[in-house]
């Protein structure tokens, strides 16, 4: 019996995927973990290689050409036994005190007489390792701790609160449901795994554990601004496809909360590809950054005035040259406040 698979893309990893895959074998028995090779051309699939020899019972390896991120996670839910499911990336890693605890929850739920949840919740920290300093994002706030609850239980998210991939861990069964499917050779699709299941979610437990430690220094990741603003089409997409594959008027049937909070998550990754754009100061980048304004209105001119006038993003598409400007100082000012990058 397998209670949590663990999917762990890698592409060449060598250098720390080690310190990734050591951390989830505090794990023992109860879990599965899924190392996917994507292709790689260093050490990492002799690496992976070596752990299912030595970790037979745990450890499964998959090698396969290179797909990106999203072909990978693909490859290990289709793979998975667990009951839940949960991606790791290779350069980071779970606390091992806070994993043994989430994993005797998830046995109290199978064992037990209570029907257990679709969604766990847990907190995440940016770990800035190399300079030793680390911000954790809880939903203390959000979610009643220890008891299962509904979107109509859910409280305010501040500012910095998001359910982002670090912080989830879904029921296999639920993604599977929700026909998951990421886009192969496309940056940014841990948005559409963070987003897309959750009209499916109807029960969900927040356990108030610091699990996942999300390493941020290298300057290779997607996160860099540098790096955005050269995949910046990627993310452009990935944006309309959660527009397409989550409407909120969806979520609205289940709770009012999960669709405003469907909104706000949309409205995120539209005032980030429009800042982005800004950041090249050329004719085309405007060009594109109006059409995707366009696009969503021509969708939906009900979500796209509220995206526009109610929320964050409208502080991104703000008119003429001043707006530009605007824009850009407020987005710099965050990035300092909230270290997202």
């Amino acid at each position: 019996m397998k209670y949590l698979t663990l999917a762990v893309p890698c592409f060449n990893s060598e250098d720390y995927m080690e310190r990734c895959i050591d951390s989830l074998l505090a794990g023992g028995g109860d879990v599965e973990i899924i190392i996917v090779d994507d292709g790689s051309t260093d050490r990492t699939g002799v690496i992976a290689d070596e752990y299912r020899q030595n970790y037979p019972d745990i450890i499964k390896v998959v090698h396969k050409e290179n797909g990106g991120h999203g072909s990978a996670v693909n490859t290990g839910l289709a793979l998975a036994s667990g009951e839940y499911f949960k991606v790791v990336d290779s350069d980071d890693w779970l606390d091992a005190e806070a994993y043994r605890s989430l994993l005797e929850k998830i046995r109290d739920f199978y064992w037990g007489e209570n029907a257990a949840p679709d969604l766990f919740v847990c907190n995440y920290v940016y770990d800035h390792y190399h300079e030793k300093t680390t911000y954790t994002v809880d939903f203390k706030n959000v979610f009643p701790a220890g008891r299962m609850c509904s979107w109509d239980d859910t409280g305010h998210f501040s500012a910095a609160q998001y359910l982002v991939m670090h912080a989830l861990v879904y029921r296999t069964g639920i993604l599977r449901e929700s026909g998951l499917k990421l886009p192969e050779h496309t940056f940014y699709v841990d948005n559409l795994f963070a987003v897309k299941p959750l009209v499916h979610v109807r029960h969900i437990y927040y356990a108030d554990l610091d699990l996942y430690h999300y390493f941020l220094g290298r300057d290779d990741q997607s996160v860099n601004e540098k790096v955005l603003m050269k995949r910046i089409d990627q993310h452009i997409r990935v944006t309309k496809m959660v527009a397409d594959c989550v409407e909120p008027e969806r979520g609205e049937q289940i709770s009012p909360k999960l669709a405003a909070y469907l909104r706000r998550n949309l409205s995120v990754m539209m005032a980030i590809s429009s800042v982005h754009l800004l950041l090249f100061r050329s004719g085309e980048a405007r060009q594109k950054r109006k059409e995707l304004w366009q696009e969503v209105r021509e969708r939906n001119r009900s979500l796209y005035f509220r995206l526009r006038y109610t929320m964050l993003s409208g502080l991104t598409y703000l008119p003429g040259r001043l707006g530009e400007y605007l824009t850009i100082s407020g987005y710099r000012v965050a990035r300092k406040l909230y270290r997202f990058q």
